[in-house]
Protein backbone atom coordinates (compact mmCIF):
# COMPACT_ATOMS: atom_id res chain seq x y z
CA UNK A 1 0.00 0.00 0.00
CA UNK A 2 1.06 3.71 -0.95
CA UNK A 3 1.44 5.94 1.94
CA UNK A 4 -0.39 8.65 1.99
CA UNK A 5 2.13 11.41 1.47
CA UNK A 6 0.03 14.07 3.77
CA UNK A 7 2.57 16.80 3.87
CA UNK A 8 0.61 18.17 6.34
CA UNK A 9 0.65 15.11 8.97
CA UNK A 10 3.17 13.94 11.27
CA UNK A 11 3.89 10.53 11.38
CA UNK A 12 5.39 8.04 13.90
CA UNK A 13 7.56 5.18 13.63
CA UNK A 14 8.16 2.76 16.25
CA UNK A 15 10.45 -0.18 16.19
CA UNK A 16 11.86 -2.68 18.21
CA UNK A 17 15.07 -3.58 19.21
CA UNK A 18 15.83 -7.21 18.49
CA UNK A 19 18.54 -10.06 20.50
CA UNK A 20 20.73 -12.20 18.09
CA UNK A 21 20.52 -15.35 19.80
CA UNK A 22 23.17 -17.06 17.96
CA UNK A 23 24.38 -19.07 14.21
CA UNK A 24 23.35 -22.03 13.56
CA UNK A 25 25.70 -22.79 10.09
CA UNK A 26 28.65 -21.04 9.94
CA UNK A 27 30.30 -23.79 7.71
CA UNK A 28 28.51 -23.54 4.90
CA UNK A 29 28.77 -26.44 3.51
CA UNK A 30 25.09 -26.94 2.55
CA UNK A 31 24.67 -23.99 0.25
CA UNK A 32 23.51 -21.43 3.01
CA UNK A 33 25.91 -19.56 5.65
CA UNK A 34 24.79 -18.28 9.11
CA UNK A 35 21.47 -19.11 9.81
CA UNK A 36 20.47 -16.42 12.74
CA UNK A 37 18.04 -17.18 15.93
CA UNK A 38 16.72 -13.56 17.25
CA UNK A 39 14.45 -12.33 19.29
CA UNK A 40 11.88 -9.21 18.60
CA UNK A 41 12.02 -6.95 22.20
CA UNK A 42 9.06 -4.73 23.68
CA UNK A 43 12.73 -2.33 24.97
CA UNK A 44 14.91 -1.12 24.13
CA UNK A 45 12.99 0.77 20.77
CA UNK A 46 13.47 3.32 18.84
CA UNK A 47 10.58 6.06 18.06
CA UNK A 48 10.98 8.98 15.84
CA UNK A 49 8.49 11.43 14.31
CA UNK A 50 8.29 12.98 10.80
CA UNK A 51 6.81 15.20 8.84
CA UNK A 52 7.34 17.24 5.67
CA UNK A 53 9.48 20.65 5.93
CA UNK A 54 11.56 22.26 2.74
CA UNK A 55 14.78 21.46 4.67
CA UNK A 56 16.13 18.45 6.03
CA UNK A 57 16.32 18.94 10.34
CA UNK A 58 17.42 16.28 12.80
CA UNK A 59 16.81 16.49 16.83
CA UNK A 60 17.20 13.77 19.58
CA UNK A 61 19.82 11.39 20.00
CA UNK A 62 22.41 10.42 17.24
CA UNK A 63 21.45 13.41 15.13
CA UNK A 64 24.53 12.79 12.51
CA UNK A 65 23.21 9.04 12.64
CA UNK A 66 19.64 10.19 12.01
CA UNK A 67 20.64 12.39 8.95
CA UNK A 68 22.36 9.39 7.40
CA UNK A 69 19.97 6.86 7.70
CA UNK A 70 17.42 9.54 6.39
CA UNK A 71 19.94 10.77 3.43
CA UNK A 72 20.73 7.36 2.25
CA UNK A 73 16.74 6.23 2.36
CA UNK A 74 15.58 8.98 0.37
CA UNK A 75 18.39 8.62 -2.40
CA UNK A 76 17.22 4.44 -2.39
CA UNK A 77 13.18 5.87 -2.53
CA UNK A 78 13.99 8.22 -5.19
CA UNK A 79 12.45 11.00 -2.53
CA UNK A 80 13.90 14.51 -1.51
CA UNK A 81 16.05 13.80 1.35
CA UNK A 82 13.87 16.78 3.50
CA UNK A 83 11.67 16.72 6.59
CA UNK A 84 11.46 17.25 10.17
CA UNK A 85 12.91 14.22 11.94
CA UNK A 86 12.55 13.45 15.94
CA UNK A 87 14.46 11.17 17.58
CA UNK A 88 12.48 10.31 20.53
CA UNK A 89 13.64 7.18 22.08
CA UNK A 90 16.82 5.58 20.79
CA UNK A 91 17.97 1.86 20.76
CA UNK A 92 21.80 2.06 22.08
CA UNK A 93 24.02 1.57 19.22
CA UNK A 94 26.85 -1.22 18.68
CA UNK A 95 25.20 -2.64 22.27
CA UNK A 96 23.88 -5.93 20.01
CA UNK A 97 20.44 -4.46 19.76
CA UNK A 98 20.50 -3.99 15.64
CA UNK A 99 19.55 -0.48 16.07
CA UNK A 100 21.64 0.22 12.28
CA UNK A 101 18.92 -1.84 10.55
CA UNK A 102 16.05 -0.48 13.05
CA UNK A 103 17.27 3.21 12.45
CA UNK A 104 17.48 2.81 8.35
CA UNK A 105 13.87 0.73 8.17
CA UNK A 106 12.41 3.39 10.48
CA UNK A 107 13.83 6.22 8.38
CA UNK A 108 12.07 4.81 5.18
CA UNK A 109 8.46 3.99 6.43
CA UNK A 110 8.87 7.33 7.54
CA UNK A 111 9.71 8.99 4.21
CA UNK A 112 7.46 6.67 2.42
CA UNK A 113 4.39 7.90 4.48
CA UNK A 114 5.62 11.40 3.65
CA UNK A 115 6.07 10.75 -0.32
CA UNK A 116 3.15 8.97 -0.68
CA UNK A 117 5.85 5.59 -2.13
CA UNK A 118 5.62 1.93 -1.91
CA UNK A 119 7.33 0.74 0.86
CA UNK A 120 9.42 -2.95 0.47
CA UNK A 121 11.05 -3.53 3.89
CA UNK A 122 13.42 -6.40 2.53
CA UNK A 123 14.32 -4.36 -0.66
CA UNK A 124 15.04 -1.62 1.49
CA UNK A 125 17.32 -3.20 3.55
CA UNK A 126 18.84 -5.19 1.01
CA UNK A 127 19.73 -1.18 -0.72
CA UNK A 128 20.62 0.33 2.53
CA UNK A 129 23.45 -2.81 3.29
CA UNK A 130 21.64 -4.12 6.15
CA UNK A 131 21.19 -7.57 7.20
CA UNK A 132 24.33 -8.76 5.69
CA UNK A 133 24.36 -11.85 7.40
CA UNK A 134 21.15 -11.86 9.42
CA UNK A 135 17.82 -11.77 8.81
CA UNK A 136 16.76 -11.35 12.73
CA UNK A 137 16.98 -7.53 12.41
CA UNK A 138 14.17 -7.34 8.87
CA UNK A 139 12.66 -9.71 10.55
CA UNK A 140 11.62 -7.90 14.42
CA UNK A 141 10.70 -5.43 12.12
CA UNK A 142 8.19 -6.65 10.30
CA UNK A 143 6.82 -9.39 12.24
CA UNK A 144 8.56 -9.48 15.85
CA UNK A 145 8.62 -12.93 18.11
CA UNK A 146 11.18 -15.47 17.79
CA UNK A 147 12.82 -16.06 14.40
CA UNK A 148 14.64 -18.15 12.45
CA UNK A 149 16.56 -17.21 8.89
CA UNK A 150 17.91 -19.97 6.68
CA UNK A 151 21.49 -17.86 6.17
CA UNK A 152 22.56 -16.30 3.46
CA UNK A 153 23.18 -18.17 -0.42
CA UNK A 154 26.17 -18.89 -1.38
CA UNK A 155 26.11 -18.35 -5.53
CA UNK A 156 29.56 -20.16 -6.30
CA UNK A 157 30.07 -21.73 -3.17
CA UNK A 158 32.21 -19.31 -1.41
CA UNK A 159 30.57 -15.43 -2.16
CA UNK A 160 27.31 -14.54 -0.42
CA UNK A 161 24.62 -13.65 -2.77
CA UNK A 162 22.06 -10.30 -2.75
CA UNK A 163 19.01 -12.25 -1.08
CA UNK A 164 17.87 -11.32 2.21
CA UNK A 165 18.02 -14.85 4.84
CA UNK A 166 14.55 -15.88 4.28
CA UNK A 167 12.51 -16.55 7.54
CA UNK A 168 11.98 -20.20 7.52
CA UNK A 169 10.40 -19.97 11.38
CA UNK A 170 8.27 -17.49 13.68
CA UNK A 171 6.62 -18.13 16.52
CA UNK A 172 5.39 -16.17 19.24
CA UNK A 173 7.36 -15.50 22.77
CA UNK A 174 5.52 -16.59 25.54
CA UNK A 175 4.10 -13.48 27.29
CA UNK A 176 4.71 -14.51 31.09
CA UNK A 177 8.46 -15.06 29.81
CA UNK A 178 10.99 -12.03 30.91
CA UNK A 179 14.22 -11.23 29.55
CA UNK A 180 16.85 -9.62 32.10
CA UNK A 181 19.15 -7.39 29.94
CA UNK A 182 22.67 -6.60 31.62
CA UNK A 183 23.75 -3.86 29.57
CA UNK A 184 27.44 -2.28 30.04
CA UNK A 185 27.16 1.33 29.16
CA UNK A 186 29.96 3.60 27.50
CA UNK A 187 31.35 0.13 26.49
CA UNK A 188 30.63 -1.15 22.43
CA UNK A 189 30.75 -4.37 20.62
CA UNK A 190 32.79 -4.85 17.38
CA UNK A 191 31.31 -3.12 14.74
CA UNK A 192 31.62 -1.87 11.13
CA UNK A 193 35.13 -2.46 9.24
CA UNK A 194 36.20 -4.25 12.59
CA UNK A 195 33.33 -6.54 12.15
CA UNK A 196 34.20 -7.47 8.54
CA UNK A 197 37.96 -8.04 9.39
CA UNK A 198 36.75 -9.84 12.51
CA UNK A 199 34.60 -12.61 10.27
CA UNK A 200 37.67 -12.82 7.78
CA UNK A 201 39.88 -13.95 10.83
CA UNK A 202 37.74 -16.67 12.14
CA UNK A 203 39.26 -20.77 11.54
CA UNK A 204 36.63 -22.61 9.76
CA UNK A 205 33.85 -23.66 11.61
CA UNK A 206 33.56 -27.60 11.85
CA UNK A 207 30.61 -29.08 9.77
CA UNK A 208 29.77 -31.61 12.50
CA UNK A 209 29.15 -28.57 15.48
CA UNK A 210 27.08 -26.39 12.68
CA UNK A 211 25.22 -29.85 12.31
CA UNK A 212 24.73 -30.46 15.86
CA UNK A 213 23.32 -26.54 16.37
CA UNK A 214 21.22 -26.76 13.36
CA UNK A 215 19.39 -30.01 15.37
CA UNK A 216 19.44 -28.06 18.67
CA UNK A 217 17.70 -25.12 17.10
CA UNK A 218 15.02 -27.54 15.08
CA UNK A 219 14.36 -30.38 18.38
CA UNK A 220 14.87 -28.56 21.59
CA UNK A 221 15.28 -24.43 21.15
CA UNK A 222 11.59 -24.14 18.73
CA UNK A 223 9.49 -26.82 20.32
CA UNK A 224 10.38 -25.60 23.99
CA UNK A 225 9.18 -22.26 22.74
CA UNK A 226 5.79 -23.47 21.07
CA UNK A 227 5.27 -25.59 24.24
CA UNK A 228 6.39 -23.23 26.81
CA UNK A 229 9.16 -25.28 28.19
CA UNK A 230 11.49 -22.42 29.57
CA UNK A 231 14.25 -24.77 31.41
CA UNK A 232 14.43 -26.77 27.66
CA UNK A 233 14.97 -23.64 25.84
CA UNK A 234 17.08 -21.82 28.08
CA UNK A 235 19.73 -24.30 28.60
CA UNK A 236 19.78 -25.04 24.31
CA UNK A 237 20.36 -21.13 24.16
CA UNK A 238 22.56 -21.32 26.67
CA UNK A 239 24.63 -24.32 24.53
CA UNK A 240 23.91 -22.34 21.52
CA UNK A 241 25.78 -19.25 23.22
CA UNK A 242 28.45 -20.90 24.66
CA UNK A 243 29.86 -22.67 21.34
CA UNK A 244 29.29 -20.04 19.48
CA UNK A 245 30.97 -17.13 21.50
CA UNK A 246 33.63 -19.67 21.75
CA UNK A 247 34.28 -19.41 17.86
CA UNK A 248 34.23 -15.74 18.44
CA UNK A 249 36.58 -15.49 21.29
CA UNK A 250 39.80 -14.85 19.35
CA UNK A 251 37.98 -11.64 17.89
CA UNK A 252 36.23 -10.53 20.85
CA UNK A 253 38.34 -11.28 23.47
CA UNK A 254 36.48 -14.53 25.00
CA UNK A 255 33.06 -15.93 25.11
CA UNK A 256 31.55 -12.56 26.10
CA UNK A 257 32.72 -8.69 25.40
CA UNK A 258 32.73 -7.24 28.64
CA UNK A 259 34.21 -9.10 31.27
CA UNK A 260 31.94 -7.21 34.00
CA UNK A 261 28.83 -8.40 32.32
CA UNK A 262 30.20 -11.81 32.01
CA UNK A 263 30.26 -11.68 35.72
CA UNK A 264 27.18 -10.75 36.69
CA UNK A 265 25.61 -13.21 33.71
CA UNK A 266 27.28 -15.99 36.09
CA UNK A 267 25.48 -14.30 38.88
CA UNK A 268 22.07 -14.61 37.25
CA UNK A 269 22.60 -18.55 36.68
CA UNK A 270 23.88 -19.28 39.77
CA UNK A 271 20.61 -17.15 40.90
CA UNK A 272 18.58 -19.47 38.36
CA UNK A 273 18.47 -17.72 35.50
CA UNK A 274 18.09 -19.73 32.54
CA UNK A 275 18.88 -18.97 28.80
CA UNK A 276 22.55 -17.00 29.58
CA UNK A 277 23.80 -15.32 26.64
CA UNK A 278 25.22 -11.96 24.89
CA UNK A 279 23.29 -10.33 21.71
CA UNK A 280 25.73 -10.42 18.59
CA UNK A 281 28.93 -8.84 19.48
CA UNK A 282 27.72 -7.52 23.11
CA UNK A 283 28.56 -5.92 24.82
CA UNK A 284 25.02 -6.60 26.15
CA UNK A 285 24.13 -9.88 27.71
CA UNK A 286 21.06 -11.60 28.65
CA UNK A 287 19.40 -14.23 30.70
CA UNK A 288 16.01 -15.14 30.62
CA UNK A 289 12.91 -15.81 33.83
CA UNK A 290 9.60 -17.65 33.53
CA UNK A 291 7.65 -14.90 34.84
CA UNK A 292 7.82 -10.69 35.94
CA UNK A 293 8.10 -11.65 39.80
CA UNK A 294 11.23 -14.22 39.14
CA UNK A 295 12.93 -11.30 36.87
CA UNK A 296 12.62 -9.08 39.14
CA UNK A 297 13.94 -11.12 41.90
CA UNK A 298 16.81 -12.53 39.99
CA UNK A 299 17.86 -8.38 39.22
CA UNK A 300 17.21 -7.97 42.97
CA UNK A 301 19.98 -10.57 43.73
CA UNK A 302 22.32 -9.75 41.39
CA UNK A 303 22.22 -6.06 40.66
CA UNK A 304 23.42 -4.45 43.98
CA UNK A 305 26.80 -6.59 43.52
CA UNK A 306 27.15 -5.05 40.09
CA UNK A 307 26.56 -1.20 40.51
CA UNK A 308 28.83 -0.81 37.40
CA UNK A 309 26.14 -2.02 35.57
CA UNK A 310 22.70 -1.37 34.43
CA UNK A 311 19.74 -4.25 34.28
CA UNK A 312 16.59 -4.26 32.63
CA UNK A 313 13.50 -6.19 32.05
CA UNK A 314 12.41 -6.77 28.78
CA UNK A 315 9.53 -9.04 27.34
CA UNK A 316 9.21 -10.48 23.71
CA UNK A 317 7.62 -8.05 20.93
CA UNK A 318 5.04 -10.66 19.24
CA UNK A 319 4.53 -7.82 16.85
CA UNK A 320 7.00 -6.04 14.29
CA UNK A 321 7.43 -1.96 13.87
CA UNK A 322 4.25 0.15 13.75
CA UNK A 323 3.51 3.79 12.07
CA UNK A 324 1.17 5.90 12.77
CA UNK A 325 0.01 9.41 11.96
CA UNK A 326 -0.31 11.26 15.18
CA UNK A 327 -3.78 11.43 16.67
CA UNK A 328 -4.76 8.57 14.48
CA UNK A 329 -4.61 4.66 16.18
CA UNK A 330 -1.10 2.92 15.43
CA UNK A 331 -0.94 0.79 12.21
CA UNK A 332 1.33 -2.55 11.70
CA UNK A 333 4.09 -1.85 9.80
CA UNK A 334 3.21 -5.18 7.68
CA UNK A 335 -0.27 -2.95 6.75
CA UNK A 336 1.49 -0.36 5.85
CA UNK A 337 4.06 -2.11 3.22
CA UNK A 338 0.99 -4.48 1.78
Amino acid sequence: MRGRGDGEATWRVRAPARLHLGFLDLHGGLGRRFGSLGLALDRPALELTASCASRLTVSGPEPERMRQAVEAAASHLGVPPLGRFALMEAIPPHAGFGSGTQIALAAAAALTRLYGRVFDPAATAAALDRGNRSGVGLAAFTRGGLVLDGGRGLSDGRRLDDAPPPVVARLPFPNAWRVILVLHEGRTGVHGPAETRGFAALPPFPAAEAAHLCRLALMKILPAVATGDIAAFGSGITVLQRRVGDHFAPVQGGRFTSPRVATALDALETAGGAGIGKSSWGPTGFALAVSAAEAKRLVERVAASHPDLRFAIARGRNRGAAVSRLSEQTVPVKEAAA
